[in-house]
């Protein structure tokens, strides 16, 4: 099944006063990256999270984030009385007369360090991880379900292309041996010109030896084997397993390289238009070989 390297998966969970909520994109990459956003304290699950990641993620750069939302009540703050009478014991010596204005409590609970969020100081990531890891799974499968559709329509999309080369080609090979018949003949009405204009003498055999050394300096036989071989190998490859998208890319540059040896060699003009649609082929398939997982 072909995957794309693409794609989006969210999901949600609800714990004991705390609601986990997790966002995946991915984006293609030669490697498997991961970029974790998540509160301070959690960072430290990112080799746990790397793990599942690589159960089902081959390559691409994934980037996740983390939001933790704790239903906070009293018992998450306390007033730090140390602090606070600090405070009051530094207004107190700033007073000038006893007609100064008297500071505000709630003033005094602003001020940094007064109030201790119990939240912050005891957040411990190993006492979510259950809830995160049942959510970042479920977040996951979302992801690989956006992957898996967009691959089926990328293994649609890239069958067609091969299918227009296969096209091509058997046009091509038809037309090899009319490219020495034309050229024969070319080469005899040349012959003739030059007896009747200069009274030259030309053996048979040395047209038929020029001609012969045209058919070898011409002769693509080869590279159409090759070149459908090499489409045959990508067809197969969509309908294996998971991760092949760097075979797909090799292929896709032996393909290019067999099609430039073709229209170099063919000197046929007919033959180079068809080339030209087989290259235009081959390049939107490389354009979509590198989302391939």
């Amino acid at each position: 099944m072909l995957l794309s390297m693409t794609g989006f998966g969210e999901a949600h969970g609800q714990g004991d006063q705390v609601a986990v909520t997790i966002e995946l994109k991915s984006i293609n990459s030669r490697y498997l990256k991961l970029n974790l956003r998540a509160p301070e304290g959690f960072l430290s699950l990112e080799p746990r999270i790397e793990s599942i990641l690589k159960t089902r993620i081959q390559r691409g750069t994934v980037q996740l984030t983390l939001r933790i939302d704790r239903q906070s009540s009293s018992e998450d703050y306390r007033i730090n009385n140390r602090v606070l009478l600090s405070y009051c014991e530094q207004l107190e010596k700033l007073k000038f007369n006893s007609e100064s204005t008297p500071v505000r409590l709630d003033a005094l609970l602003a001020l940094p360090g007064v109030v201790d969020s119990q939240e912050e100081q005891n957040q411990h990531a190993s006492e979510y991880w259950s809830l995160i890891e049942s959510v970042l799974r479920e977040a996951l499968e979302n992801l690989s379900k956006m992957r898996s559709d967009e691959g089926q329509a990328m293994a649609t999309d890239l069958l067609t292309n091969c299918q227009t080369i296969s096209e091509h080609i058997e046009t091509i090979n038809e037309r090899t041996g009319i490219v020495v018949e034309h050229y024969q003949t070319r080469l005899t009405e040349r012959m003739q010109k030059l007896l009747v204009n200069y009274d030259v003498t030309v053996e048979a055999s040395d047209v038929a030896r020029e001609v012969g050394l045209f058919a070898e300096r011409c002769d693509i036989s080869e590279e159409i084997v090759r070149l459908k071989s090499h489409v045959d190998q990508f067809r197969g490859m969509l309908k294996t397993a998971n991760g092949v998208g760097r075979k797909l890319d090799f292929l896709t540059q032996e393909m290019f390289r067999e099609a430039n040896t073709i229209g170099s060699k063919a000197n046929d003009s007919k033959i180079a238009e068809h080339i030209i649609e087989i290259k235009a082929a081959i390049e939107r398939i490389r354009e979509m070989v590198q989302n391939v997982e």
